[in-house]
């Protein structure tokens, strides 16, 4: 039987990992709330801009922009992968890296030139472990990345597809479905080609017979609309994946918790049988002791 202090020692230190575990999924949950209410105002924008762009195509205009044209050839890609900068969020890193592992070895065997750009450090050190360094690494995100900093990511895409440097970019990030569903995706934003009306409730089949005037002229508003929409949806692809972290993260500390709680109560009880067997064999030797004075 083990010692009845050793397995109450054992105990208070596992009361005491429960503590911070129950404290981190409090804070998680609350980042995920917040984190959860900028990324359904990003939807809603992100689905606005989709419908202009979409219904102009639907209209039957000439609708033309270097970034709605695929390249003929691609011979110089980009990757983009979006991980988290702290860990105990269960498997939401490694999901990440695997998906991302995959489609850059394929890119490798496809293209001339391959580099890949990583966020957070758990993406920067993941993907040195597999023998992939990150060109750039951007470690200031956390569950509330800030549209001006990926804006000047997206800048800087945007200008080196413009200039033939790059002829496509593939985001790696985790897609929020909902709190039970969150899935590893990867997301072709340049070039943008046709855009994806899933989310239009059949608005695109309306756009067919409008009639539209563009003022001052339909290139110089495709010259903000197109650069706008790639915008948002890299900063969509950052919200996805802060919500998606804080998921991963409240659900992982959940079951630390209650795995924590499991084990003080499987400890409590060989603690009491301990201290049982300890509180019966000095009686018995007080008993013994006893007997021996009177014999």
């Amino acid at each position: 039987m083990a010692n009845a202090r050793a397995l109450d020692k054992r105990r208070k230190s596992i009361k005491n990992i429960r503590k911070i575990t129950r404290t981190m999924e409090l804070i998680a949950t609350a980042r995920y709330k917040k984190a959860m209410d900028r990324a359904s105002a990003a939807t809603a924008y992100t689905q606005q801009i989709t419908k202009i762009v979409s219904r102009l195509a639907a209209a039957g205009l000439d609708v033309k922009h270097p970034l709605l044209e695929p390249r003929e050839k691609v011979s110089s890609a980009r990757v983009l992968v979006l991980a988290s900068n702290r860990g105990l969020c269960g498997g939401y890193n490694g999901a990440i890296l695997r998906t991302a592992n995959k489609r850059i070895q394929e890119l490798k065997s496809e293209t001339d030139q391959l580099v890949v750009d990583a966020s957070g450090k758990r993406g920067v050190n993941g993907l040195a472990f597999r023998g992939i360094k990150a060109d750039q690494r951007f470690l200031q995100f956390e569950d509330q990345p800030a549209y001006s900093e990926v804006e000047k990511i997206a800048s800087d895409y945007l200008a080196r597809y413009i200039t033939g440097e790059i002829d496509r970019l593939d985001v790696v990030y985790t897609k929020f479905i909902s709190t039970s569903k969150q899935i590893a995706t990867i997301e072709t934003l340049l070039p943008l080609g046709s855009i994806d009306s899933q989310d239009d409730d059949g608005a695109d089949e309306s756009g067919k017979n409008m009639d539209y005037e563009f003022l001052p002229s339909a290139d110089s508003i495709l010259e903000e609309v197109v650069p706008t929409s790639f915008k948002i949806r890299l900063f969509k692809c950052f919200l996805d994946a802060a919500v998606s972290e804080q998921v991963a993260r409240m659900i992982a500390m959940k079951g630390a918790t209650e795995n924590a709680g499991d084990m003080i109560k499987k400890l409590s009880m060989t603690y009491n049988r301990a201290r049982q067997s300890q509180i019966t064999g000095e009686i018995m030797e007080i008993i013994g002791g006893v007997e021996a004075l009177e014999g």
